[in-house]
């Protein structure tokens, strides 16, 4: 079993190379991942279920303990990703279908894979989870209300529909998980180690499905999204750290807010894109991107944090 838990943390430190191959693969073979796209909220389900199989106490203990970080982390979530999505589209003058796929990542919540990257960086893995957790039971509200304000003027949106989908992939799962964890609690405990493998394995294939069914799209328009897609989740970065830092935060808390605002949950922004905009499927293809983008700018931040002298404050 070791051996098998030294191979799963192996393949979740080198994520974002698998995110790469398996996008390559999509992209000259599309046809062999096309398929995936009908099971895209089964997996994001299963990647939800699996957070809530982690999820304890202690997680929203860190809540209590540290509100002002939490609240700093999260506010500094839903206003500075959506706000900068909203601004590079108008800045690039972006298409319809286009720029409703970077308002949706923008739109929703941490990502699980922020709290692997900060604990990598030596900040404040504790907080990263808080963030998360906090972040992602606010967006069943959030995410659709604010993508409404920011995303209407380019499409008609059921932001009412929209609730009920991350409703559905989102909190149901994660509060089945969170069931299973306090009625069999040794057994869960023993089958989330094995969640996060299963997480990657899922990401990959969301990501996958989308660039293959999008192939023609992303050859045509895939540098301009890319652009847009480093930018955003760059400046989301910047803008999380400084937000920490104005109000005083440690360093490592500066770090962990960073990571937490910078990083999306992709998976729901694609998920949501083929529920709701599946006639124009360039528009999952912002938050395919970004999946594969950020595991690897995070994984790079990671590193050049994990190598500073840590001794700031």
């Amino acid at each position: 079993m070791s051996g098998f838990l030294k191979l799963s943390q192996w393949i979740q430190k080198t994520f974002a190379f698998w995110v790469v191959l398996f996008s390559a693969l999509a992209l000259w073979t599309p046809d062999a991942f096309i398929w995936l796209k009908a099971y895209i909220p089964w997996m994001l389900g299963i990647i939800m279920f699996g957070m809530g199989m982690t999820m304890s106490a202690s997680d929203f203990k860190s809540v209590l303990h540290s509100p002002k970080a939490v609240g700093i982390g999260v506010a500094a979530q839903f206003l500075v990703m959506p706000g900068l999505a909203y601004l590079l589209c108008k800045l690039f003058a972006l298409p319809p279908e286009i720029a409703v796929g970077v308002i949706l990542v923008g739109c929703c919540p941490g990502g699980t894979a922020s709290n692997v990257i900060t604990f990598m960086a030596k900040g404040n893995t504790a907080l990263s989870v808080a963030c998360t957790s906090v972040s992602t039971l606010l967006a069943p509200v959030l995410t659709p209300a604010i993508f409404y304000v920011l995303a209407s003027q380019w499409v008609d949106i059921n932001a009412w529909s929209m609730l009920l989908s991350v409703l559905q992939v989102v909190l149901v799962p994660i509060l089945m998980g969170l069931i299973v964890r306090s009625l069999f609690q040794k057994q869960a405990e023993a089958s989330a180690q094995l969640m996060p493998l299963i997480s990657v394995a899922a990401i990959v294939a969301i990501v996958a499905a989308i660039i293959g069914g999008s192939k023609a799209q992303i050859l045509e328009s895939g540098l301009l999204i890319l652009t847009v897609v480093a930018l955003h989740n760059a400046l989301g970065c910047l803008l999380g750290f400084w937000a920490a830092r104005i109000f005083q935060l440690p360093y490592a808390d500066c770090k962990a807010v960073s990571i937490e605002v910078g990083m999306q949950n992709s998976g729901l922004g694609v998920a949501l894109a083929a529920a709701h905009f599946a006639a124009s499927p360039i528009t999952a293809v912002p938050s395919a991107i970004f999946s594969l983008w950020h595991n690897i700018s995070g994984s790079i931040l990671a590193s050049y944090w994990a190598g500073r002298f840590d001794g700031q404050k």
